[in-house]
């Protein structure tokens, strides 16, 4: 029993550890505002899956190491992290219950979400000015988010996570 939730939350830390690498990766140029939100996606499945392990919290945290690797405004991250996760985690159910194209269609648009709550959250520090570029990044995340589900469900199941 103590050996399996142990491998559990490896799992659980070594998947966000891929998000934020990923996250933080540089893209070149224009293709920069094209990035997936990684840590996004990875931290929406695992509020679906298991939502009494990876909460709010979780998403603060993480939220908070993603400002941190960027060197960008700490916190801006890792509050608009927890408001969109926040949502997500209150209709879990209803989601989890979805066909996966709608579920991809929510996740979406909570990608979206998030990177204008960001921009507003810098804008009111510095003076920004916003890319609507940046919002194709829901479009990639809606595509990308089935098999991001699928594989992650096959980690889950793979090394027995719950």
């Amino acid at each position: 029993m103590g050996n399996s939730v142990f491998r559990g939350k490896m799992v659980l830390f070594a998947s966000f550890v891929i998000a934020l690498t990923l996250q933080t990766i540089p893209w070149p140029g224009v293709l920069d505002l094209l990035r997936p939100s990684w840590l996004l996606l990875v931290t929406c499945y695992w509020v679906l899956a298991l939502p009494n392990r990876v909460n709010v919290g979780t998403a603060l945290v993480l939220g908070l190491l993603w400002d941190l690797l960027l060197g960008s405004t700490l916190g801006i991250r890792g509050m608009m992290m927890s408001i969109i996760i926040y949502i997500v985690a209150l209709n879990f159910l209803v989601i989890r219950n979805m066909a996966l194209w709608q579920q991809a269609i929510v996740i979406g648009v909570m990608s979206v979400a998030l990177e204008v709550m960001i921009f507003f959250g810098e804008y009111l520090i510095q003076d920004i000015t916003f890319n609507p570029m940046s919002l194709w990044s829901g479009l990639i995340n809606c595509v990308l988010w089935p098999w991001m589900f699928l594989l992650m469900r096959r980690v889950r199941r793979h090394w027995h996570v719950r």
